[in-house]
């Protein structure tokens, strides 16, 4: 592939979290393994990938895994970083790494660290792709990824066909996309259990990055900020004052990291009848009927052996 190519093609990035959860709520407890393990979320997911892969037919595509619930870097500097969200249970666990041997089997190139989340993963991936021009295309509907949209990137909830370029994500949220990480320290992130700052909700804090690009400029114009036209502004000005190393620990919670270190980041897709062949009967050990094994068969279209 030479560089005009690659350039043209998009990279797309899987959050495959998203799309297994999604199954996992969403289906009925009908499917199950010999051992009697449930495989809702496997059904649901391993549709999903197999009809993205035969509609989209990518050159280069990876996925990312969160494995690192608990053992992020973020716990470490915050403790209660996500501290509502309980650890899968056996049976979710099982269905998790069922998932992540089906997109590995599909050809897929998985990544996943215990150190950093999937999203983070996906940055890192996003900025080695964007050193070579690639065009990023982001598999998700996690707000959180809406931070590394640039020119011709978007978010693609998949199952809704909705997409989500830079433009729109400003529109939805009042905020540039590289000052999302800004936003949600301001406001908190209930989901992850960021607290942000007492009384700055969206709409303040959206007229706070209109006038300033981030918390940095915020705090260094403190005086600034209490002077502008917002119900309560000198009494927010001496919130972010007084709050304003928390405000960046939230920011350093909320910011994507963007230099994971990856062995092996390549993310050619490159699937072999071989690889399908075992796909098949992965789907076939776990008890499923002819109909998924033959769906997921489907991908040996677009093997090059």
């Amino acid at each position: 592939m030479d560089s005009k190519e690659a350039a043209s093609d998009p990279l797309y990035l899987i959050d495959a979290s998203i799309y297994i959860f999604g199954a996992y709520f969403s289906l009925p407890d009908q499917w199950h393994s010999p051992q009697g393990w449930p495989l809702n979320a496997v059904y649901g997911y391993t549709r999903f990938l197999v009809k993205f892969l035969m509609t989209s037919k990518p050159k280069d595509v990876a996925a990312a895994f969160d494995e690192s619930l608990g053992s992020c870097f973020r716990n470490e500097i915050y403790s209660d970083y996500k501290c509502s969200r309980e650890l899968p249970d056996e049976e979710l666990a099982f269905q998790l790494q069922a998932c992540r041997n089906i997109t590995e089997l599909a050809g897929v190139k998985c990544f996943a660290s215990e150190r950093f989340e999937a999203d983070d993963l996906i940055a890192s991936l996003a900025r080695r792709g964007r050193e070579k021009k690639r065009q990023i295309v982001i598999l998700t509907r996690d707000k959180d990824l809406g931070q590394l949209l640039q020119a011709r990137d978007y978010l693609w909830d998949f199952n809704k066909n909705m997409r989500t370029d830079a433009d729109s994500f400003k529109d939805k949220y009042g905020v540039s996309a590289n000052q999302f990480a800004d936003y949600l320290a301001l406001t908190g992130d209930q989901s992850d259990d960021i607290p942000g700052i007492v009384g700055i909700g969206p709409r303040k804090a959206s007229a706070l990055l209109e006038k300033f690009s981030g918390i940095e400029e915020i705090v260094a114009n403190i005086d600034e900020v209490a002077k502008l036209p917002i119900r309560g502004a000198a009494a927010m000005a001496q919130k972010l004052d007084e709050q304003r190393d928390q405000l960046y620990l939230y920011k350093r919670l909320t910011m994507l990291e963007q230099k994971v270190p990856l062995e092996s980041p390549g993310c050619s897709y490159q699937p072999t009848a071989r690889l399908i062949d075992s796909l098949g009967v992965y789907i076939e050990e776990l008890g499923f009927d002819s109909g998924l094994v033959n769906h997921c068969r489907q991908l040996k279209r677009l093997c090059k052996d």
